[in-house]
């Protein structure tokens, strides 16, 4: 009996259900695969972004913490109206160990930021949109978010080659599960059999690896799609919630009306700013909106990060830029995270899990190593359906031939 006729009776024997997955397998794979590549290097990049700035691309920002007053935001502000005269901050970012970043408002500043020491007031780099250089994490995130395309054409691209993957992923568990559980299927399915041909190796990269990476792999990606795709978004939270909708964001607002304004904007900012820093004295970094004087329905929002490293336990505070009256929170991240009900908590810490740090340096090793097999997935299932069309066709040939005599 030929190698030919067995080959077609084992396929004849599957099932139709394992045929299907086969087919969706290769073709979702050949559709998506070189999106997924994309975005999964670029993840695997971003997720020590923190370190590598630290490190090697921004070292001069590393201010070691002292137990000392910090600048206040009155302080920034008029640093700020020095450097750029009749310019506005927009927010400012507070990190013990970092120098603090300012943003400037407007369109036109996009991008002109100053890090100044969070403790001398001391301008350590000025960054104008005028230089028109590039910052290499914001190429790695606009890459990872939507391809370096125009957000409207990447974005959704980005999102539903994400959800494919997810696809792809489910139904390489349906091909990776043995027809029968035996010695030599265990071997095969658990172990990458170093020793063999390139072919072999390249197989078992494929079909192991994808296996031991599915679960984290298909996390991260669904994390992901949480912000890409609304309706997954919402989905996951009313499942989460036990049928609650997501709420939306409060268009809350300044009184407009109020006619008695007893701060000015300068001392405004520092009290509210204040208020919330004496309400968490332990907190590691601090995001402050600085409201436009101009629009008098803006308004002050200050949000804590109490822990290092993570954002998901985050508390965010709105003033009215006026009175510094504290308007209603924000219905996700305006509690305390440990008093906050499941479905909320798993929200907040969407991103977090996204990119590992929800487990620490461990949690961003392993979010990196599984981006990385993820990037591989696509390359080494291409190169396993190339080498069978290849095989396909010098038997094609070769049956020719033997008709032919």
């Amino acid at each position: 009996m030929s190698r030919n006729t067995i080959s077609k009776r084992k396929e004849s024997s599957r099932t139709r259900f394992y045929r299907i997955s086969a087919w969706l397998h290769l073709w979702l794979g050949l559709v998506a695969g070189i999106v997924v590549i994309i975005v999964c290097l670029t993840g695997c990049i971003w997720v020590f972004q923190e370190e590598i700035t630290s490190a090697f691309l921004d070292p001069e920002s590393n201010v070691p913490y002292q137990k000392k007053p910090v600048v206040l935001p009155s302080q920034l502000m008029a640093i700020v109206d020095k450097e750029f005269p009749g310019k506005r901050v927009g927010s400012a970012e507070y990190h013990q160990g970092r120098a603090i970043n300012v943003n400037l408002a407007g369109q036109r500043d996009e991008g002109a930021l100053l890090k100044i020491n969070p403790y001398t007031g001391t301008i350590i780099r000025k960054i104008d949109p005028k230089s028109h250089s590039v910052d290499f994490f914001e190429w790695i995130l606009e890459g990872h978010r939507f391809l370096w395309l125009p957000y409207q054409i990447g974005r959704p691209i980005v999102n539903y080659s994400t959800l494919i993957f997810v696809f792809t992923l489910i139904t390489g568990l349906v091909l990776w599960w043995p027809h029968k559980w035996t010695k030599s299927t265990r071997e095969r399915s658990f172990t990458i059999k170093w020793t063999s041909s390139a072919k072999r190796v390249n197989y078992d990269l494929h079909n192991v690896l994808g296996f031991y990476s599915l679960l984290i792999v298909a996390v991260i990606a669904m994390t992901g799609m949480v912000y890409g795709l609304e309706w997954f978004g919402k989905g996951v939270y009313w499942t989460t919630t036990g049928g609650t909708s997501l709420p939306g964001y409060d268009n809350l607002s300044s009184d407009t009306l109020q006619t008695r304004r007893p701060y000015t904007p300068a001392k405004a900012m520092d009290i509210a700013w204040q208020r919330a820093a004496n309400l968490h004295p332990d907190s590691k970094g601090f995001y402050i909106s600085f409201p436009d004087s101009a629009n008098h329905k803006a308004v002050i929002i200050v949000t804590v990060y109490p822990s290092t490293g993570v954002i998901y336990d985050n508390q965010g505070y709105i003033y009215d830029q006026f009175t510094l009256r504290e308007l209603p929170k924000d219905k996700i991240y305006g509690q305390k995270f440990s008093q906050d009900s499941f479905g909320n908590q798993l929200r907040r810490m969407n991103y977090d899990i996204h990119i590992g740090t929800v487990l620490g340096l461990p949690g961003k090793v392993l979010a990196f190593l599984v981006s990385l097999i993820g990037a591989s997935l696509p390359i080494t299932g291409f190169i396993i359906w190339w080498g069978k069309k290849k095989k396909g066709k010098s038997k094609g040939k070769k049956t020719k031939v033997q008709a032919s005599i």
